[in-house]
C-alpha cells in the first residue's frame, strides 16, 4: 500500500473559539498552559492554576478537522476583579500554531468581547513583554510595567470600543500559516 506524506506538517486551517465547558476541554486547555507556562517558559513548576480558575471563564480555540472539533490549540480565562472591571490571563497558544494567522488576536477579541457582553466596562492584563506589541496593534494601551514571576510585564487596558459585546457565541476561524520571514 502507498502512503502520501506532504513535504509539510499538517496543521487544520479551521478552528472554533468559545468558552471551553465541556470536560475534555477543559482539560486541554488546563494541559496547554502547563505546557507554555510550565514546560516551555519555566514560569510556574507543575501546575499554573490559581484560586481564580474557580471563578474564570475559560477560552478555547479548537482546532477542527473536517469540520468536528478536535484538539484545543489555544486558551485563554477572563474573569470579573469588580462588578464592571475585568481582567484576561493565561494566554497561551501550542508551538505550532502560533504561526497560525489571526489565532491569538482572535482569542484576546473573544475573551474582551465575552467580558464586555456580561458587563465590562474595564479589561485589564498583564502582557509579557515579547506579547505587547500585538496587544498595542488591537488597540491596547500600556498603564505600567512590572516584574511578575521574573519576567516584564505591561498592565494593560483594552480599548472597549474597539471589542463589541458577546454573548455565548461561538466564532468560527479559517485561517491558514504565515509565511516564514
Amino acid at each position: 500500500m502507498l502512503t502520501l506524506t506532504p513535504p509539510f506538517p499538517f496543521l487544520p486551517g479551521e478552528f472554533r473559539i468559545k468558552r471551553a465547558v465541556e470536560g475534555w476541554e477543559l482539560r486541554e486547555c488546563a494541559a496547554l498552559r502547563r505546557a507554555v507556562f510550565c514546560e516551555e517558559q519555566k514560569i510556574f513548576d507543575a501546575d499554573d492554576r490559581d484560586d481564580i480558575d474557580r471563578r474564570a471563564i475559560p477560552i478555547a480555540a479548537i482546532a477542527c478537522l473536517l469540520g468536528m472539533p478536535e484538539q484545543v490549540v489555544g486558551t485563554v480565562r477572563v474573569h470579573a476583579l469588580e462588578e464592571d472591571v475585568w481582567q484576561g490571563s493565561r494566554l497561551a497558544v501550542q508551538r505550532p500554531y502560533r504561526r497560525t494567522a489571526e489565532l491569538g488576536t482572535e482569542l484576546i477579541r473573544h475573551a474582551v468581547g465575552t467580558a464586555h457582553g456580561l458587563g465590562c466596562r474595564r479589561f485589564l492584563a498583564h502582557v509579557q513583554e515579547q506579547n505587547v506589541v500585538l496587544f498595542r496593534r488591537l488597540g491596547w494601551r500600556t498603564l505600567g510595567e512590572q516584574i511578575l514571576h521574573g519576567r516584564l510585564h505591561h498592565f494593560m487596558e483594552a480599548d472597549l470600543a474597539l471589542y463589541p459585546p458577546r454573548g455565548d457565541v461561538e466564532v468560527v476561524l479559517a485561517t491558514a500559516l504565515r509565511q516564514a520571514a
